[in-house]
This record gives structure tokens, C-alpha cells and sequence, in this order.
């Protein structure tokens, strides 16, 4: 699985959910916006979606400004 174009191995995680993926990059959910395989996740779906090899995921991160 690529994340941000970068290899992570499934193995690694507690579980293959987006939660455990998030989880182990030390990324708060509420601050992330995410897409796997072209496509935007919407964020209820989270812990149902199962992470595969050969996924690729993009993950945004939220910054606030003034």
C-alpha cells in the first residue's frame, strides 16, 4: 500500500482499517481528510473500510491560518 507515495506495509498495523493506519502515523482523524485509490472517503466510513495491498491513500492534512 502507498500512502502519500510512500510504501507502508500492512503488517504493521493493529488492524487494516483507516483508523489503525491513522493511528500509527500519529495523525488525529479529525484533522485529516482522505482519499484511497482516486477517491474521497467520507469520514463515517472509516472503520469499515479494510486497507489492501496495492491501495494507494492520500492523506490531507487540516492547517488553520488567520
Amino acid at each position: 500500500m502507498k500512502v502519500n507515495g510512500r510504501e507502508i506495509l500492512l503488517g504493521n498495523l493493529s488492524s487494516p482499517s483507516v483508523n489503525s493506519l491513522l493511528e500509527s502515523l500519529h495523525l488525529k482523524p479529525e484533522m485529516v481528510a482522505l482519499q484511497r485509490n482516486g477517491e474521497i472517503l467520507k469520514r463515517n466510513s472509516w472503520q469499515e473500510v479494510v486497507l489492501e495491498e496495492g491501495d494507494r491513500i492520500e492523506i490531507l492534512k487540516m492547517v488553520g491560518g488567520g
